[in-house]
Formats: structure tokens, sequence, C-alpha cells
């Protein structure tokens, strides 16, 4: 049967709930999930406090998406198998939401001296549970609006690099999130390392004491999947993959089950819960 290892939820950036998900994934007959929101364990948290994590039914892996930054490219590090209570990762993570709650407030203010009426009410209706309000919030609150026709658009002339709505976020380095990440019980896995847009920064960043790569991602043809599977055994380190699951209609994959990886590179990510406070 077939695993997902990158899943995204409404507590970051997806518009399905944890409880939406685990159903969704049992629907496409998944044997094992991850869940990584970014920057946030608050999902997973949720799914042990309402008593369905563990689960008798699906395998899920407790993860993390942490989103980093080196020489100007973005580098995204998931973390597999994490105790979701350590106090360091916990102190981080409420340290990325301030600073995450801080650039929403300064985004929205300069679009209402663009001349665009958005209020925090409105991001929020979007954002609902999430502690990690981002601009993907306030694109899909600009288009619910009226402000702009599609998300697309709202990235491309307000929210992007550059563009006037555009406010620069702090984010940590990528060796930081590989320490949290290990220091948590993890395992550190660079995500789609296509994305980083050069590979001699991806062999670099592979110097660092990870144990993964995501080399099965929907972003990644067949090269790119060989050359990323031939660097993974190059450094001795695990091959993970998933969907990247966000549920938007404007982001493929957009159901769950369409793009996996066999159980066996799941499998390795998978222990019975640690006892959790």
């Amino acid at each position: 049967m077939p695993s997902d290892l990158h899943i995204h939820t409404t507590f970051s950036d997806g518009r399905l709930t944890p409880e939406e998900v685990l159903d969704a994934a049992k629907e496409a007959g998944l044997t094992y999930i991850a869940i990584t929101d970014h920057d946030t364990v608050d999902g997973i948290r949720h799914l042990y406090e309402q008593g369905l994590y563990p689960s008798k039914t699906l395998s899920i892996i407790p993860g993390i998406e942490f989103s980093t930054e080196m020489d100007g490219h973005d580098v995204h590090v998931l973390g597999y198998d994490i105790d979701i209570y350590n106090q360091e990762l916990s102190d981080k993570v409420t340290e990325l939401a301030e600073s995450r709650w801080m650039r929403f407030t300064q985004i929205l203010s300069k679009l209402r001296e663009l001349g665009f009426d958005l209020s925090e009410s409105d991001v929020l209706q979007i954002g609902g549970t999430s502690s990690s309000i981002g601009r993907a919030h306030i694109a899909r609150a600009l288009v619910r609006k009226g402000i702009v026709p599609t998300i697309r658009e709202a990235f491309d002339t307000l929210l992007q690099h550059g563009c006037p709505a555009y406010v620069p976020h702090y984010r940590i380095q990528p060796n930081e999130a590989v320490d949290l990440i290990r220091g948590a019980g993890g395992v550190p896995v660079l995500a789609h390392p296509k994305l980083v847009g050069d590979d001699q920064m991806v062999e670099h960043l592979l110097s660092m004491p990870f144990g993964g790569i995501e080399v099965f991602y929907p972003q990644h043809d067949e090269e790119d999947t060989a050359r990323y599977s031939d660097m993974a055994k190059s450094h001795g380190l695990l091959m993970t993959g998933g969907s990247d699951f966000h549920a938007l209609s404007t982001r493929f994959p957009e159901k769950l089950g369409v793009v996996t990886i066999d159980d066996d590179l799941a499998k390795p990510f998978f222990h019975p819960p640690k006892a959790l406070e």
C-alpha cells in the first residue's frame, strides 16, 4: 500500500483540518502519513489531545516543515518522528509564530496603504486554527474579497519579493532546524531539493547531519528523481517523498493518494509514539 510523508493541514496553510486529513488518507488507502505543517506541531498536538493520535487504523508520523534560508536560497527542512512536546522545539515554534504574526500585520498595513480594504478578520476567517498565518492566507483572502482574481496574481502583483506589499520574514538557518529536529528525537530531511535552485547548494547542505532527502516530489521529473536518489545513496541518506498536499484546487495534487511512495520508504520513520506529556 502507498504512503505520503508531506501533508499540510489548517494548522498551517492547508485547507483540511487534521481530522479531515485522516479521513482523506484512509479513503485513499494510505498506510503511513506524516503531518508536516509549516513551523508548527499544533496539528499533530490537536490530534493527540482529541484522542486521534495514535490511530488504530493509520500509522501517523509526527512531523514539521521548517522554512529556513541560506545564502539567499529558500531551504525547507522536514522533521519526522519528533517529540511534539520537546521544550526547545516548542520555544522555537512559538518564536516563529510570533514573527509570522508581526509580518502578517505589516503586510496588511502595506495593503491598506495601497488602498486595499483587507482586515485581520478577513484573513483569519481563512486562517482559522492556523498558528502559522502567512502570505497564502492573505492571498486567499484577497481573492475571496474580489481584490484580485487569482492567488497567483496576488503573489505576482502584491506579495512576492519586490512587490509593493512584500515584507521579509525571520527564518532560521538550516543547521539550526537540523539541530532542533535531532534534539527532539527526530530525523531531519532536506525537502524538495530541486526547489533550492542550486544542486551545489544541495550538496553543501547534505554535509550537515541530515538523515534523509525528499527524492520523490510532484515537481521532480524522472531526471531529478534519479539525481537526488544518487545523492541519497552517496551520502548514506534515507529517501523520502510526499505530495506536499494542501488540498488547494490551484495546486497539484488536489487530493491525497495521487502522489505517494512505497511503504518500505516510509516505515523507517514510524515508531510507536513516545510517551507524551
